[in-house]
C-alpha cells in the first residue's frame, strides 16, 4: 500500500503542531504557573524545552521518515537483526489506546462546556451553582457518555478520509481558528481592569518566590510540563515523520513545531492569569482552574456568554486536533500490522475506543469507590498515570538510546535522516550530550516523578513503587541490551 502523504509543508507542521497542542497547553500549563510562581517557572520551563523536547522529538520525527511506517512496525525495520528493539513498540501501542482511553473524556468536557456557554448557563451564575453543575456533569452517566461517544465518532470520521482530504485540512481550520481566538481572548484579558499585576507575575521572574516555593519543585516541575507538553514518547510524533519527504532537515521543523506549541502555552497563561488576577481568583487553583474558577470568571465579566463561548470554543479545538492526531497513529496500527484497509481500521476502531473509554467515564460515578493510586483517585488519574509517569518518559528514553546506539539504529544512520534536505542541520558535535546527558536527564525526570507521588505515604509504600519504577526501566533497558549486527544507511 503506496504511504500517504501531507499536501504541504504547512500541513504537517500545523497537523503536528495540534499533536502537541492539547490540554497539557491550555489546562496544565496555566495552572502550573500559579502554582509555581509565574515568569521563574516560564522561564526554567523555555530552557528545558530547548535541551530536552527538541531533541527528543527529532528522534521520533526520524524513526518515522526512516522507516515509512508507525510505530508498531518502525523498530522491525530499522534495528539489527537478532536485536529486541522492536519490543518497544508496545510501549507506543499501548500508550496511544491508553491515552485516548481518558483523553476523549476530556475533549467531552470541553465540547459540553462550550455548549453550556453558547447557551448562556453561566451567566449571573454563583460559584457555587458553577461548582455544583461540573460535580453534576461527572455524576450524570448518560450526559459523560454522550459527549464521549460524540468526540470518538467525529475523531474517526475525519481520520476516514485520510491524511490530505481529512486530518490537514481539519486541522488547518481548527489551528488557524484556535490562533485566532486566542489572540483576541489575550486582548481581551490583558486590558481587563486589574489584569496589572497578573501581567507582572506572569512576565517578571520573581526567584524570592521561587526559593519559598522549594527550588527542586520548580525546577522539576518545569522540566517535566516541558517533557510531557509535546507529546513525544508514544510515537505519536513518530506517524507524521512518515508521511514527509527528504525536502527539509528535521531539526528546523521540529523547532518550528516546538514554538508553535510554546507560543500557544504562553498565550493561554496570558488568557487566565491576568483574569484571575483581575477578579480575584488563584491562579494555582489546580485542575478545576478550566471547569470552576474560569466559569466563575466569565460569571462576573461582561459579555461573560460570548467570551466564555470562545474560551470553551478554543480548548475545544486544541482537544480536538490531538485526539484526531493520535487517533492517526491507532488507525495505522492495524494499516501496518495487520494490513487492514483505513476504512476497515476506522470502522473497527471507533467501536473499540467508546467501549475503552467507559471505564473513565463510569470512573467519576458508578465505580467512584474504585482508587488504584490510594484515596481520592479514579481510573482516570490511573490511566493517566500510566501515561504520562511511565510511558511518555521511558518511550523517550527508547528513542533516544536507539538513534545513538551501535546495536540500534545507530548515530550515523539518524544523523543522516535527520540532517536531510534544506534547512537546520542537527550538529554533529552534540553526540556526547544526546548519548549521555540526554538519557540521564530522562531517567531522572522518570525516578524524581514517581518519588514526587509517592514520597508522603509512608516507607514501604514509596520503596514498592520505586521498585516498579526500576523494574519498568529495566525494559527499555533490556531491549536495548541486545546484541545484533549494525545495519548501513540503507535504510535511510
Amino acid at each position: 500500500m503506496k504511504r500517504e502523504k501531507f499536501g504541504s509543508r504547512l500541513g504537517f507542521i500545523l497537523v503536528s503542531a495540534g499533536c502537541a497542542i492539547g490540554i497539557g497547553n491550555v489546562w496544565k500549563f496555566p495552572y502550573m504557573c500559579g502554582e509555581f510562581g509565574g515568569a521563574a517557572f516560564i522561564l526554567i520551563y523555555l530552557i528545558f524545552l530547548l535541551i530536552l523536547g527538541i531533541p527528543v522529538m527529532i528522534c521520533e520525527f526520524a524513526v518515522g521518515r526512516g522507516s515509512r511506517l508507525s510505530v508498531a512496525a518502525s523498530f522491525e525495520k530499522l534495528e539489527p537483526e537478532g536485536t529486541r528493539w522492536h519490543v518497544m513498540k508496545w510501549i507506543g501501542v499501548i500508550g496511544c489506546y491508553l491515552l485516548m482511553m481518558f483523553y476523549t473524556t476530556v475533549g467531552g468536557w470541553m465540547m459540553y462546556y462550550c455548549y453550556r456557554s453558547i447557551k448562556g448557563e453561566f451567566v449571573g451564575a454563583s460559584s457555587d451553582t458553577v461548582a455544583e453543575g461540573f460535580t453534576d456533569m461527572l455524576g450524570n452517566v448518560p450526559v459523560m457518555t454522550f459527549w464521549t461517544v460524540l468526540i470518538c465518532v467525529v475523531g474517526f470520521a475525519v481520520c476516514y478520509f485520510g491524511i490530505q482530504k481529512g486530518i490537514e485540512r481539519v486541522s488547518k481550520v481548527m489551528m488557524s481558528a484556535l490562533l485566532l481566538i486566542m489572540v483576541v481572548l489575550v486582548i481581551h484579558s490583558i486590558f481587563l481592569e486589574g489584569a496589572e499585576d497578573g501581567i507582572r507575575f506572569y512576565l517578571v521572574p520573581d526567584f524570592a518566590r521561587m526559593k519559598e516555593i522549594g527550588i527542586g519543585n520548580v525546577i522539576f516541575g518545569a522540566m517535566s510540563q516541558a517533557f510531557f507538553t509535546l507529546s513525544i514518547g508514544i510515537g505519536a510524533m513518530l506517524i507524521f515523520g512518515s508521511y514527509i519527504g527528504q525536502e527539509r532537515s528535521l531539526s528546523g521543523e521540529a523547532a518550528s513545531i516546538t514554538l508553535l506549541d510554546t507560543f500557544v502555552a504562553l498565550m493561554a497563561g496570558f488568557i487566565i492569569i491576568p483574569s484571575c488576577f483581575a477578579f480575584g481568583i488563584e491562579p494555582g487553583a489546580g485542575p478545576s482552574l478550566i471547569f470552576i474558577t474560569i466559569p466563575n470568571i466569565f460569571a462576573q465579566m461582561p459579555g461573560g456568554r460570548i467570551w466564555g463561548a470562545l474560551f470553551f470554543l478554543f480548548l475545544t479545538f486544541a482537544a480536538f486536533t490531538t485526539i484526531v492526531a493520535v487517533f492517526e497513529n491507532i488507525i495505522s496500527f492495524a494499516i501496518d500490522l495487520l494490513g487492514w484497509s483505513r476504512k476497515k481500521s476506522v470502522l473497527v476502531n471507533v467501536v473499540m475506543l467508546v467501549i475503552l473509554s467507559m471505564p473513565c467515564v463510569l470512573g467519576f460515578n458508578v465505580l467512584a469507590g474504585f482508587e488504584p493510586l490510594g484515596a481520592g483517585t479514579n481510573i482516570m488519574d490511573l490511566e493517566d498515570f500510566i501515561v504520562s509517569n511511565n510511558l511518555l518518559p521511558l518511550g523517550s528514553l527508547g528513542y533516544v538510546l536507539f538513534c545513538i546506539r551501535k546495536n540500534g539504529w545507530g548515530w550515523e544512520n539518524f544523523l543522516s535522516e535527520v540532517n536531510a534536505g534544506e534547512g537546520v542541520h542537527f550538529p554533529r558535535g552534540l553526540k556526547g550530550y544526546v548519548s549521555y546527558v540526554l538519557p540521564l536527564i530522562i531517567i531522572v525526570i522518570y525516578l524524581k516523578g514517581y518519588y514526587d507521588m509517592f514520597a508522603g505515604r509512608g516507607t514501604a509504600v514509596l520503596v514498592g513503587w520505586m521498585a516498579a519504577a526500576v523494574l519498568f526501566m529495566g525494559f527499555v533497558l533490556f531491549c536495548a541490551a541486545g546484541a545484533g549486527k549494525s545495519k548501513d544507511k540503507q535504510n535511510t
